[in-house]
């Protein structure tokens, strides 16, 4: 399929698209680099502090899967600017909650509103680009959404260290009102085959878990998001811990490293042209538990090659395992894309709360140990549900 967009080349629509990817993943990792502050200024331990990041992928995992079919229902395009505008609000709200639980329950509104483009923009893309050349497009998708959770990690542990813990929210939700803007000057609608009601659009993506492959790409989203943010979430603690002792500002720019994953989305976006995209997921799964285990050894240097070795392995597979949700589904698009989404958040659901018992009990080897579990499983489901 060649439409409109793809035919004009319009860059300034993909750069409307990408912004907003780069915001909306900006909004959603705000405050991890800020824990061990909001530790602080609450008085509460870890994984009471990581509810506020817990709780927006709690809310993205339950509310994908409507958000897939109303953009089936009412157009891509609709969805994701609405959502975007919308979630400026809670955004700049965030930055004047009295209370942590006041600042969890903001936090839990954005998760509401995220999906509407995090779960539609690959069906987006999926309508623009057919065949080889979906691979390389969602590929760049990837990549926007890498830079975005690299701007919200940095950008606001380096705005928090020189202001506040909210500060950041102020910016973001700026960032995120001239995303929204930017779609709905730039952002051609899809080509549409005909509307399609809400109950249809719902009952084709249920569909969707009947098909034991794609159930397998579910998974696989799930399990590689569980053990990246298990990593990432509980960092801070590793690093402002004895043997580093590491300030706010310090392990804010550690977070640099997961600029490798930009890199790597698009290179593997280009090679799912040629590889085999199950090789491809399994290659980045076996990646990224070598680099968490590389990641026990208590040297700095030792430690930050290891991360920028496991935004690598996460990137093979989060690179190659959307276009293999989108290609494998036959109708539903949307609604294939969103049960997607939803499995991988309720994998960074489960990444950001159950390794912070892991912490606790074991230490960072607990936390290693517990990403391991997962990224085993997703290798079983490349290996046996995708086959």
């Amino acid at each position: 399929m060649v439409t409109g967009l793809s035919r004009r080349g319009d860059r300034r629509a993909l750069f409307a698209l990408f912004f907003a990817t780069v915001a909306v993943f900006a909004d959603l990792y705000v405050t991890q680099p800020i824990l061990p502050l909001l530790s602080r200024e609450f008085g509460v331990p870890a994984p009471t502090a990581a509810l506020t990041l817990s709780v927006v992928v709690l809310m993205i995992a339950l509310v994908s899967s409507a958000w897939g079919p109303l953009a089936d229902a009412f157009g891509r395009k609709p969805v994701m600017v609405w959502s975007c505008a919308l979630l400026a609000v809670p955004t700049f709200l965030c930055a004047s909650a009295p209370t942590l639980p006041l600042l969890v329950l903001l936090r839990g509104a954005q998760g509401l509103l995220l999906p509407g483009v995090t779960a539609v923009a690959v069906a987006y893309l999926g309508d623009q680009f057919a065949g080889p050349r979906l691979g390389p497009a969602v590929g760049v998708w990837v990549a926007a959404s890498v830079l975005g959770g690299l701007t919200g990690r940095v950008g606001s542990g380096w705005i928090a260290s020189h202001f506040s813990w909210r500060t950041p929210f102020a910016v973001l939700g700026v960032v995120t009102l001239a995303a929204a803007l930017g779609m709905a000057l730039f952002l051609p609608p899809s080509v549409r085959k005909g509307r399609v009601s809400v109950g249809i659009a719902y009952r084709e993506m249920l569909g969707h878990l009947r098909d034991r492959r794609l159930v397998g790409g579910f998974l696989i989203g799930g399990s590689v998001f569980f053990g990246f943010i298990g990593i990432f979430t509980y960092l801070p603690y590793y690093l402002t811990a004895e043997p580093f002792g590491l300030s706010t500002g310090s392990i804010s720019a550690i977070y640099l490293v997961y600029g490798a994953g930009v890199l790597t989305s698009i290179v593997v976006g280009n090679l799912s042209g040629r590889f085999s995209r199950r090789a491809l997921m399994a290659t980045g799964f076996l990646i990224a538990a070598g680099a968490a285990v590389l990641s026990l050894v208590p040297v700095l240097p030792v430690v930050i090659f290891s991360l920028v070795v496991l935004c690598v392995g996460m990137f093979f597979v989060q690179g190659t395992a959307p276009a293999f949700v989108n290609a494998t589904a036959c109708e539903a698009k949307g609604g294939a894309g969103a049960l997607y989404t939803s499995f991988y958040y309720v994998g960074a659901t489960l990444g950001s709360v159950l390794p912070g018992y892991a912490w606790q009990a074991f230490g960072w080897p607990g936390v290693v140990g517990a990403c391991l579990l997962a990224f085993g499983l997703g290798l079983l489901a490349d290996s046996v549900l995708c086959a």
